[in-house]
């Protein structure tokens, strides 16, 4: 076996999904399946992995126990760790991610999703060396510049797109303009309301800029009222979502403007 290659440990207590994921990573990473934590914490003694995909409902130790001890072992602290799970739960999620993991995969998965996941992962932690698999992609990851004054939905935000693009937050609205000099989004998402400058007074800001008449703006909003998504469009939105904001929502409607 190629020894240059990235090595994934993928731990899961079903042998069928560790058979799928073997399957789709076989050809681009040296791939160690594991059916347990135990087994885990074993291998580990002898090497070291370059990324661990890790199952969450698993039995005696779940993969949330599993990551905290990762990352409370010096030794194993600085290891990228993906959450593989069937769990459809946002806020579960975001907790997961506070904690240290990196991205999650939703369960069933498919190869260009996990591949995708796996390559920008490993494109953060070693930019300069991680292999690139034959998937559909954009040589750099697109820029998305997220404008809330809470920084929890910022944080969210962030933590939720990472694995795909290059995501920048700002929760001072009124430092745009001068963010925009030297940073060029290609979608901005923008809260709708917000003290001091609200979103809409930020779109005439943005298309000012000759390089951006065209840049998707996807508003954040609790108003699900017509008028408001008369009003959105009317000043220039391209769309809009409302909060609380739903991870799959959010990337189903970047993915369809950007």
């Amino acid at each position: 076996m190629d020894t240059k290659r990235k090595k994934i440990i993928m731990v899961d207590d079903d042998p069928t999904i560790l058979k799928i994921g073997r399957l789709m990573l076989k050809d681009h990473y040296e791939v160690y399946p594991l059916l347990s934590a135990e087994k885990l914490f074993q291998i580990l003694e002898r090497i070291t992995p370059d990324l661990i995909l890790l199952d969450i409902m698993m039995p005696e130790v779940d993969g949330v126990e599993t990551l905290k001890r990762l990352k409370a072992d010096d030794r194993y602290a600085r290891i990228p760790v993906i959450f593989v799970s069937s769990i459809d739960d946002d806020r579960s999620v975001f907790e997961h991610l506070k904690l240290g993991a990196y991205s999650d995969v939703s369960k069933p998965f498919t190869s260009d999703e996990l591949l995708s996941r796996i390559e920008n992962c490993l494109n953060d932690y070693f930019p300069e060396e991680s292999p690139k698999p034959e998937i559909e992609k954009t040589d750099e990851m697109q820029k998305i510049l997220a404008v809330d004054d809470s920084a929890d939905l910022l944080k969210m935000i962030y933590l939720f797109l990472r694995d795909k693009y290059k995501v920048y937050t700002l929760s001072e609205p009124e430092k745009l303009e001068t963010l925009l000099v030297t940073l060029k989004p290609d979608l901005f998402l923008l809260d709708y309301k917000m003290p001091g400058v609200s979103g809409t007074e930020l779109i005439p800001i943005i298309r000012k800029h000759p390089e951006h008449k065209e840049t998707p703006i996807i508003f954040l909003t609790s108003d699900k009222s017509t008028e408001f998504i008369s009003e959105a469009i009317g000043l220039g939105a391209s769309d809009f979502i409302i909060k609380p904001v739903k991870v799959e929502k959010l990337r189903e409607k970047i993915a369809n403007h950007i």
